[in-house]
């Protein structure tokens, strides 16, 4: 496992860090520290295209789709360094971390030629179309029905928690085009336009006020024949490479963005005198050990070049961090005291620490419930007996 870098890469990492300070301190200041997925929508739409414009938005592609060809090692660096810098969480992390490698991995070059383009440049946003009220975790249970009408495909059905999609171009979508199919079988991966008269975005709001949540509706909604991705029936097959993608190189720069959060914390305490409480010390304290613990579990899984066997540290990597973080917010709220449960904006707005905790409880839900994870460390980890399922 590498836990360090060489010359060459800390150069590279100068440069990451030279241009995004720039941008943070010069032009886009106005968005820096953000830390909701909403706020600002359109601004941060020009901060897409602008990463596009020079070659930032996807640095681990090839460069003859926008990216740098970065190795990995470079990933890390610039996902780390992207946090560092206070940029805001991209608008585009659907588009440039799941649906520009699923179109790497299993398009074709027509389609390559169609998308990529236009997400590595910011142009087209994109959003998930997975989970339906009936079908979170359980992926396999999806309803939303499409068919083919000569040379388009049609699709009716709901799906929900499509984060994004009121300010997205595209939704990629899991069907099920077999009649009378169940569970994996029958289903099939489609990229849809949004803006049609046959879909309905409907906002969701959250507990902390924001609303990057929404229910999508489909009603005879179309898309062509060609975009489909992979073959018809193969939707679970190209729906699992896509996830596959999730757990990657973002994840450290995830992790500088919650070193961020305990910095904060830490500050807070320092000034209202709550790091002389031993406690909090000690809840501080594990924090960082947390913290450094998850990052060398991720170098390790990332670091990991034999695909053959079961990743351990992926399988457990979400419940990890979901966990921790969720402590971290509890941590804030105590650190901030009533002080914490109160906002001077009238529309329910709120600073970083109580925002983090109010957002945190959703980090063992989404991507996975932490029950949905257990049953994968104890079946794909531990060899262990599956669950009874309630299709047998």
């Amino acid at each position: 496992m590498k836990l360090g870098f060489s010359p060459e890469e800390e150069s590279f990492r100068k440069e990451c860090a030279e241009w995004l300070n720039g941008q943070m301190n010069g032009e886009f200041k106005d968005i820096k520290g953000i830390t909701t997925l909403t706020a600002k929508a359109e601004r941060r739409k020009e901060w897409e295209q602008q990463l596009g414009a020079h070659n930032w938005s996807c640095v681990g592609w090839p460069e003859k789709w926008g990216g740098r060809g970065a190795t990995l090692a470079e990933q890390v660096i610039f996902a780390e360094e992207y946090a560092r810098s206070g940029a805001p969480g991209r608008v585009n992390h659907i588009g440039i971390e799941l649906a520009g490698p699923t179109l790497l991995a299993f398009g074709t070059e027509e389609q390559k030629q169609r998308f990529l383009p236009d997400i590595a440049a910011g142009r087209t946003i994109f959003c998930q179309g997975f989970s339906e009220p009936n079908a979170g975790s359980d992926l396999a249970s999806v309803r939303t029905k499409g068919r083919l009408d000569k040379d388009e495909w049609v699709v009716s059905g709901q799906k929900i928690w499509t984060s994004l999609a009121h300010i997205s171009d595209w939704i990629f979508v899991v069907t099920r085009t077999e009649e009378g199919s169940t569970g994996p079988k029958g289903l099939t991966f489609l990229m849809m336009e949004l803006d049609q008269p046959g879909i309905e975005v409907r906002g969701i709001e959250q507990i902390n006020g924001d609303a990057e949540f929404n229910e999508t509706f489909f009603d005879e909604a179309r898309c062509p024949a060609d975009s489909m991705i992979g073959g018809i029936g193969e939707g679970w097959k190209i729906a699992m490479g896509l996830l596959s993608f999730e757990r990657g190189v973002s994840t450290l720069g995830q992790q500088m963005a919650f070193r961020n959060e305990l910095d904060e914390i830490i500050a807070a305490a320092r000034a209202n005198g709550s790091a002389n409480d031993p406690l909090i010390r000690q809840r501080i304290a594990k924090a960082e050990i947390g913290l450094r613990l998850m990052r060398y579990g991720a170098l390790r899984m990332l670091s990991n070049t034999d695909h053959s066997k079961v990743d351990g540290a992926a399988l457990t990597y979400k419940i990890q961090w979901a966990s921790w973080r969720r402590s971290l917010g509890e941590l804030a709220m105590d650190v901030l005291g009533q002080f914490g449960e109160v906002t001077e904006s009238p529309n329910y707005e709120w600073d970083t620490l109580p925002n983090l905790f109010l957002y945190s409880r959703a980090d063992t839900i989404y991507g996975g419930t932490n029950q949905i994870q257990r049953n994968l460390i104890a079946e794909r980890g531990l060899g262990m007996p599956r669950e009874p399922r309630g299709d047998k």
